[in-house]
């Protein structure tokens, strides 16, 4: 008898890096069925959209599915809300709520955790510092029950799977529970290198919102005048153009072919925030482009300082741009680049998270 198989995703409103992951399982369990607390079948590929979809009550509201972030203190209630009862193996994939979803007794749950809730640990005061009066006690009260509740809801995991080293210290944190590092699929058979031929220019590909630290790149080659291309759009965009000099340009919407030409034609690729994972990182050593990023978070099991890129341990402007120096004329081998990259290639991870199923079913 073939074993019944849900998958629980936080939301499928696009295609990010989370729903690659989930790509990436159902290439393992094709015949598995998907629970989600929003769903837009339009915005999502049709590997996901081909399987039976299951989206919870809050999705019948128009205005929930257009502002689903301000419904986060209703999420616990609406994941608990799916019926799992029918089937062998429960898989959350999860950077919000999904892991709390309720498994039937009979059935082991693993979770593949992108990041323990941010807004409600360690950034909390970077989402909601600057909140004042009432809406910083609601925020401050509704904080504290998600708290509570993404710890106690832990207890619900069989496994815990993370996509980084960093994750899996953050889960030990705040969940009190040990993850194994299965790392993300990257689509190294699409990132690869091409006939292109190297330019000057170094390139950021990433979401233009504050925690991301464009604004530190923008100083940074303000200062540097070397050729900086910032791929992305977000709410700091106007502001980030205002400040950039003539030496930095933006674009938005490319194509995935125009993205990898970016990639192959860059010198290098260059990031200043904290990532959990930075598929982009592995992108662009898949192209045969070294990496320059701050050493936090999960780069570091991407990066190998001096032999794939370079890692600053000084978030400032001076650290950045002495690293730029460097960057300019160091040189990196690009198959080198090429095969450290091969281990985030999609059939790395799917024998990755077949091995703990098969260790936990």
């Amino acid at each position: 008898m073939t074993a019944r198989v849900a998958i629980v995703h936080d939301w499928l409103n696009g295609m990010r890096g989370g729903e690659k992951v989930l790509e990436g399982m159902l290439d393992i369990f094709p015949a598995a069925d998907i629970f989600t607390l929003f769903y837009s079948p339009d915005k999502v590929s049709p590997k996901i959209s081909e399987h039976r979809v299951t989206a919870s009550y809050l999705n019948r509201y128009a205005p929930a599915r257009r502002y689903y972030r301000h419904c986060l203190p209703l999420m616990p209630r609406a994941v608990e809300s799916f019926d799992l009862s029918t089937y062998d193996l429960v898989i959350s994939t999860s950077h919000c709520v999904a892991k709390g979803a309720i498994p039937p007794p009979h059935a082991p749950h693993i979770s593949y955790v992108f990041t323990p809730m941010r807004y409600i640990w360690d950034q909390y005061p970077r989402y909601f510092g600057r909140a004042r009066g009432l809406k910083k006690w609601l925020i401050r009260r509704a904080a504290t029950r998600l708290r509570t509740w993404d710890a106690a809801s832990a207890a619900r995991v069989d496994r815990f799977a993370a996509d980084s080293t960093y994750v899996a210290a953050r889960i030990r944190k705040y969940y009190r529970r040990d993850a194994t590092v299965v790392f993300p699929p990257v689509d190294t058979d699409f990132f690869c290198p091409g006939e292109s031929s190297k330019q000057d220019y170094f390139l950021a590909v990433t979401a233009l919102v504050p925690y991301k630290r464009v604004d530190l790149l923008v100083e940074t080659f303000n200062r540097t005048g070397d050729p900086l291309l910032i791929v992305g759009g977000g709410p700091e965009k106007r502001g980030l153009q205002r400040r950039a000099a003539a030496n930095i340009r933006f674009e938005e919407n490319l194509s995935v072919e125009d993205l990898r030409e970016r990639y192959r034609r860059a010198r290098a690729f260059v990031h200043a925030g904290l990532e959990d994972f930075g598929i982009a990182f592995a992108e662009a050593l898949a192209c045969g482009t070294p990496v320059l990023a701050s050493a936090r978070g999960g780069v570091a099991d991407i990066v190998t300082p001096g032999r794939t890129g370079l890692l600053v341990a000084d978030i400032s402007v001076d650290a950045f741009a002495a690293a730029v120096e460097e960057m300019r004329v160091k040189t990196f081998d690009p198959g080198v680049l090429r095969t450290e990259s091969l281990r985030f290639s999609p059939a790395r991870f799917r024998e990755g998270f077949s091995r703990l199923v098969d260790e936990v079913s």
